[in-house]
């Protein structure tokens, strides 16, 4: 008898589960910190987190939250960064137009287009070309800081200021006048 009762419970499965649906952005932490805020008490702590997310498809967004438990600071950032989420204007090879530089408080960077050699970027700047769904990337960090957040929305700057590639027509589409 005592047996059955385990098995059952087995099968059941824990109390109250349930399956979530998977979010349709790809997710990278860029950093945890832990911050301290004194009072009259002592020392509050605190994680604020910086986080990307993506489709790769062309969506990519930055986004920081602060809360007592990190769990609830990720929340907080995923939420943030889908807020502030970004549509690049991609050319059809899944690359950028043209050279773009952006500059984000201290974090300087350029973004150029190469043909055929892949992503080519360090830092954050990769994590959001990969997030981003982009091919064919070269990018140079110009910045005296490595600040990962700054450089991160120097480079979604740079992306935002990109403008539509241009669609060429071809000479049997056109039609007679």
């Amino acid at each position: 008898m005592e047996k059955d009762t385990k098995q059952f419970k087995k099968e059941r499965g824990p109390r109250g589960s349930f399956d979530r649906p998977k979010s349709e952005f790809d997710q990278k932490i860029l950093n945890i910190r832990r911050v301290t805020r004194v009072v009259s008490g002592g020392r509050r702590m605190s994680f604020a987190v910086s986080m990307l997310i993506g489709d790769k498809k062309g969506s990519v967004g930055v986004g920081t939250g602060k809360a007592a438990d990190t769990a609830l600071a990720i929340n907080k950032a995923v939420k943030n960064a889908k807020k502030h989420l970004l549509k690049i204007k991609m050319t059809k090879t899944m690359s950028i137009s043209h050279d773009v530089e952006a500059k984000y408080s201290s974090g300087r960077v350029m973004l150029m287009p190469n043909h055929g050699r892949g992503i080519v970027a360090g830092s954050a700047v990769r994590d959001i070309l990969v997030l981003a769904g982009l091919k064919d990337v070269t990018s140079k960090i110009y910045s005296g800081s490595k600040n990962k957040l700054n450089i991160a929305r120097a480079a979604i700057f740079a992306l935002s200021q990109l403008k539509a590639p241009k669609v060429v027509k071809s000479e049997k589409n056109e039609k007679p006048k």
